[in-house]
């Protein structure tokens, strides 16, 4: 046999794998914060993102047209998962509610148990239950929160940008910016009529954000002591309004304990999406021996 014939069946094997097509992305798509799809807040969940660029990610995301998709990528050890979320624009550097759908996911395939998420604001533990409903629940805890103030004149641009006026402001909750693995504005409304109303400047608002590395602007009508409507624009992601919010549920949980507006330990209930017709139900807990925040609530399948 000679060189080039013992050469030809590996230079066809090379050939044939070079050619082969890449096996299909898999993309989930669940409704996290709800009992039924059409509530809540639906994300997109990538498994396994093993090799996937930026470029594709983004890709992904913007075809997808949720407000996030997370993308997974096994971790060393079990239970231990590198996640990325990015909206159709941008990467956003944690999402709860994108959270709590891959973190349900995950357990729909292996069974209930503890995760670990790798993001880029730190180490996100997970926890999935299944309840008495039989609904998977997902409880992720956040990384440590920070609350700082904000100037009066940057609250009034923001005020001027969303149409609103100080007036219509609660002053027992007064504007701060909130973080728990992201940024958040939070502005009380003085009426739950004042936050129904929303129709603000979308470029002018994102530029705002932008400026002062915002991901939403959590606003919020206090019902009673521990229960509260919640709101989020999001046009840095490219999206008009975020339907159920778990980072901005965390971060206004933190927001709370700073201000004295609540005692730990507590249970909060924001209610979200009503106004889009997508309500969901996020479960906030404070614990007085831990200032990291919980987050809780199920997810369901989009078929």
């Amino acid at each position: 046999m000679t060189d080039d014939a013992a050469a030809t069946p590996a230079t066809a094997t090379a050939t044939a794998t070079a050619t082969a097509p890449a096996p299909a992305l898999e993309i989930l798509r669940y409704a996290a914060f709800a009992t039924r799809p059409e509530g809540g807040n639906p994300a997109g969940v990538v498994l396994d993102a093993t090799g996937l660029t930026d470029r594709r990610m983004l890709a992904v995301a913007a075809e997808v047209g949720y407000s996030e998709t997370a993308f997974l990528t096994a971790g060393p050890a079990e239970g231990a998962y590198r996640v990325r979320y990015f909206s159709p624009l941008t990467e956003v550097p944690f999402c709860g509610h994108a959270t709590v759908a891959a973190a349900v996911a995950l357990a729909e395939r292996t069974g209930p148990g503890r995760y670990v998420f790798a993001t880029a604001a730190g180490d996100v533990p997970v926890e999935v239950e299944r309840g008495a409903d039989g609904l998977l629940r997902a409880t992720l805890t956040s990384v440590e929160p920070k609350v700082e103030e904000i100037t009066a004149a940057e609250v009034e641009e923001a005020l001027a940008l969303l149409g609103w006026s100080a007036a219509d402001l609660d002053p027992a909750l007064p504007p701060r910016i909130a973080y728990a693995g992201a940024r958040h504005l939070v502005l009380a409304a003085g009426t739950r009529a004042r936050l129904a109303r929303l129709d603000y400047d979308f470029d002018g608002l994102a530029a705002y954000m932008r400026a002062r590395d915002l991901v939403t602007l959590q606003l919020v009508w206090r019902e009673a002591p521990e229960v509260f409507h919640v709101r989020d624009p999001f046009p840095v992601g490219g999206v008009v309004e975020d339907p159920a919010t778990g980072a901005a549920a965390a971060a206004f949980g933190a927001y709370l304990r700073e201000l004295g507006a609540v005692a730990a330990p507590a249970a909060l209930t924001l209610h979200q999406g009503e106004d889009l017709g997508r309500p969901g139900v996020l479960r906030v807990d404070l614990r007085a021996e831990d200032t990291r925040v919980r987050v809780s609530g199920t997810a369901v399948a989009i078929g």
